[in-house]
């Protein structure tokens, strides 16, 4: 039984709560909270007009949807209402639901042929190299702006590096970086539907076919699991999408925790918190993926009590599971070091680059940090604002102000 006193189908509910509540809220955990005091870890939701979905907020249920791919299936095809076209192809939520020739959409035996070379490359990447391409890309940027003494770590910093490490890794040039840059940049709309860039990538894969670099296309062009140009084409686009907005958002948001936060600007005089603890902090507090759409029923079956039918979509709120208080202590001393945050969500799909995505946040935080004197927030923490989002939780802007220097330090 669930708390409503019996078991429905999602077809049968209505009334619910919409989903979109989350995405204007200025404290989605109360919302959260709302949801489970009636429902319990898996809640009814409408995402969008006549059409409902489940949203899992425990985080033991989580895990078990993660971690059970033949019964929770990553393909959009899978869902009822995507099938029978009730969707329109406008709505917010078809721009989710393209389903690309790469591991994101795929499960089984498919899935591990299309992920193995992805995490291959990463796992191969020489964290010397990757670190010194970072750097740059960080320094890069500070130099546009540090003669200004004020800047947006968010627009003209933190949003930019991961995608532009990402697109360095795959070999992609300079001058092309640039050009990307500005598409990825109009928002996920654009990475999917802009004809230049695939265009693009096309040239590369097949000037690496011809003449292979010590770069990660190269590796993808030479890998047996890839069997066309276009499932190396959508393994690229996996690659960059993983740089394109998270972890750029968790760099801002842990900018945000060191220069405002009393424990963390501790640190810069000698104090115990450090980096590493403030991208732990955000991963729990704050994951830049609030909530994932992308997993759908492939037979009935119940969860935490609630009646799951073939066909019904379900997402993931990994921002409510973090928050669940049997995976916390109540000694904060004793938090620090625990990981075991979704925030990289669990099982076969969980992210394959968690090494190099920690390593882009880590010294892209500390790279500012050290390079700009006197840094700090010019709004109160109260006045930072962070973009209506059902899914990602990104900080809008975060205004600094620092001793203006002639260029950045070396």
């Amino acid at each position: 039984m669930n708390r409503s006193g019996q078991l429905r189908t999602l077809a049968e509910m209505t009334g619910l709560m919409p989903l979109s509540r989350l995405a204007s809220s200025m404290s989605p955990q109360g919302i959260y909270d709302e949801l489970q005091a009636r429902w319990g870890p898996v809640a009814p939701v409408e995402l969008m007009p006549r059409v409902n979905g489940w949203l899992v907020m425990g985080h033991a249920e989580i895990c078990q949807v993660a971690r059970n791919e033949r019964l929770f299936s990553h393909d959009p095809r899978t869902w009822r209402e995507y099938t029978n076209g009730v969707i329109p192809p406008d709505a917010p939520l078809a721009a989710l639901l393209s389903p690309l020739d790469n591991a994101v959409y795929a499960d089984g035996e498919r899935h591990r042929r299309l992920r193995s070379p992805v995490e291959e490359g990463f796992d191969a990447l020489d964290e010397y190299q990757l670190r010194r391409i970072i750097e740059r890309e960080c320094l890069g940027l500070i130099d546009a702006f540090s003669t200004r003494g004020e800047a947006d770590l968010v627009t003209e910093y933190s949003a930019a590096i991961p995608m532009l490490v990402m697109l360095s890794l795959l070999g992609v040039s300079a001058e092309d970086r640039e050009k990307l840059r500005g598409t990825l940049l109009a928002g996920i709309e654009s990475y999917f539907a802009d004809d230049s860039m695939q265009r693009l990538l096309v040239d590369l894969v097949r000037k690496r076919r011809a003449e292979p670099r010590n770069d990660m296309t190269s590796m993808l062009v030479r890998h047996p699991n890839m069997h066309s140009e276009d499932e190396v084409l959508h393994a690229m686009m996996m690659i960059i999408g993983m740089g394109y907005e998270v972890t750029g958002i968790w760099i801002a948001l842990a900018l945000q925790l060191m220069l405002t936060d009393h424990r963390f600007t501790a640190r810069l005089r000698g104090g115990r918190l450090g980096v590493d603890e403030a991208l732990d902090e955000v991963l729990w507090r704050d994951p830049p993926v609030a909530n994932l759409m992308g997993r759908y029923a492939a037979a009935d079956c119940e969860l935490a009590g609630q009646r799951i039918s073939r066909g019904d979509a379900v997402i993931l709120s990994f921002a409510a599971g973090n928050a669940d208080f049997r995976v916390h202590s109540n000694d904060p001393w004793l938090e620090i070091g625990n990981r075991a945050y979704l925030s990289f969500s669990a099982g076969s799909h969980a992210c394959p680059a968690q090494r190099a995505a920690r390593l882009i946040a880590r010294i892209s935080v500390e790279t500012a940090l050290d390079s700009l004197d006197d840094v700090a927030v010019t709004v109160p923490v109260d006045e930072l604002t962070f973009t209506p989002s059902l899914w990602n939780r990104h900080l809008t802007s975060l205004p600094v102000r620092f001793r203006p220097v002639p260029g950045y330090k070396r």
